[in-house]
């Protein structure tokens, strides 16, 4: 229910806005404007007010909405109103009430950020961890510990914030300068060469093959909980208890002893284990779970965590309205900029048509993002207000891109494109969109799967 309610009050948030930026300024140009429906369909509730004519409704299906222009193109208008038709007015007018939707929900997206930046971003320090051998974080001299400052110059507050910074700048190829600050205090600078990211790198966690892991404190191999009846509570295990060895191989933290038991599913294991100071020895024979696909073992034990140790490395990023504001706009832009950039790989191929996402896996995204917390869902409704403005900008026809592409060639031509041309462009547009709605749904369905 969560879900759902989240997903509908986004979707009716996003396409009222996109939809009053079309109705306002048609308005402010003197267009009449005969409906405008949240929603497709069959009409569940209708108001309409004296004053201007037009009929507010809401419609069945939620998935969009629209606004209805008086337009000599889908009937007979009157000839008291011709003025205010939609057809009539000059192009410039035209070309500013199409662009004026998706404008609309990138102005919502600086709005929702600005409110976030004051209000305050949780985070996680931007402190760099162990860095492997062989990668090109090692290459450039990082080290754990260290706490990065800027990524190109521009100041990152959060891990969050570098990561970001990073991705957009991952396809450049190149180097990226990094600014950061030793344990010690001392200032560093390095080299960080991205060169070898390829785009397909950016579906998964590409920060792992740059060798740039954020730090985590340790997690000792003590037992802070178990699961009643499971492996371990019936093998003897207690809480407290530390495991020093298992067959015989010291344990230096929690991960190696999860791999471990990981390794050797359906396999007895040997635990050396210190209970306040009493030295024992028992056997667990790890549960085999299927997994990804894979077979693992699982014991039902979990990690004493040391929750002082994590509360500090965890930071909370605002700024003052100013340059709240400032950063607003330079997010939305980033974003906006870095998203065409994917969508532009995506078509020749750089970047895989699994990064499209459809209704479902929206869905999912702000059921779960609600459920976080109420800045964790007003991020995501600005990503998605952003994803929504810059796809509506694309010249594809039916978006609003595609029409303002045609008012273009109106202004070069000086005449409108003749109606066939319309057409053909309806048609196209109908099979391209309806191609990446099928690849997105199927995308959804296979995440779904897939898990």
């Amino acid at each position: 229910m969560i879900t759902l309610l989240a997903f509908v009050g986004a979707l009716a948030l996003l396409v009222v806005f996109h939809e009053y930026g079309h109705y306002w300024v048609a308005r402010r140009c003197g267009v009449k404007v005969l409906r405008f429906s949240l929603g497709f369909g069959k009409v569940i509730y209708r108001k309409q007010f004296v004053a201007n004519g037009t009929e507010w409704v809401i419609s069945a299906i939620p998935l969009g909405g629209y606004v209805k222009m008086l337009d000599e193109r889908e009937g007979e208008v009157a000839a008291a109103e011709l003025s205010m038709a939609f057809n009539r007015k000059p192009v410039l007018q035209r070309m500013a009430i199409v662009v004026a939707g998706p404008l609309a929900n990138l102005l919502l997206a600086v709005l929702l950020y600005w409110v976030l930046f004051i209000h305050g971003l949780p985070g996680l320090k931007p402190v760099l961890g162990e860095v492997p051998t062989g990668t090109p974080a090692a290459s450039a001299q990082m080290q754990a510990g260290e706490t990065l400052l800027r990524v190109n110059g521009v100041f990152v507050p959060s891990w969050q914030e570098m990561r970001w910074e990073l991705m957009t700048l991952a396809l450049q190829k190149g180097k990226v300068k990094i600014e950061a600050q030793s344990a010690d205090g001392r200032h560093l600078t390095h080299l960080l060469d991205v060169s070898n990211l390829q785009a397909d790198d950016l579906d998964g966690e590409f920060l792992d093959k740059l060798g740039v892991h954020w730090y985590q404190p340790t997690i000792l191999p003590v037992i802070g909980k178990l699961v009643a009846g499971g492996v371990a509570q019936r093998a003897g295990l207690q809480v407290g208890d530390e495991i020093v060895r298992v067959n015989d191989l010291p344990v230096a933290d929690w991960s190696a002893l999860v791999e471990a038991v990981r390794s050797h599913p359906g396999l007895s294991l040997i635990l050396e284990v210190n209970r306040a100071g009493l030295a024992l020895r028992l056997a667990v024979v790890p549960q085999i779970v299927e997994e990804s696909g894979a077979r693992v073992g699982k014991i039902g034990a979990g990690p004493k965590v040391d929750k002082a140790a994590w509360q500090a490395m965890l930071i909370e990023v605002s700024y003052p309205p100013g340059e709240a504001f400032h950063q607003a706009l330079r997010k939305t832009w980033d974003t906006a900029a870095i998203s065409l950039k994917m969508m532009g790989k995506m078509l020749v191929g750089e970047v895989s048509l699994k990064n499209l996402s459809g209704p479902i896996t929206i869905a999912d995204y702000a059921g779960q993002s609600a459920q976080v917390g109420l800045v964790s869902y007003l991020g995501f409704l600005a990503l998605i207000s952003i994803s929504l403005g810059v796809l509506n900008l694309l010249p594809v026809p039916l978006l609003d891109g595609g029409h303002l592409l045609y008012y273009v060639a109106e202004l070069l031509k000086g005449s409108p494109v003749s109606e066939r041309t319309w057409e053909i462009g309806q048609k196209i547009g109908i099979a391209l969109l309806g191609t990446l709605m099928v690849f997105a749904i199927y995308n959804d369905i296979n995440r779904l799967i897939s898990g």
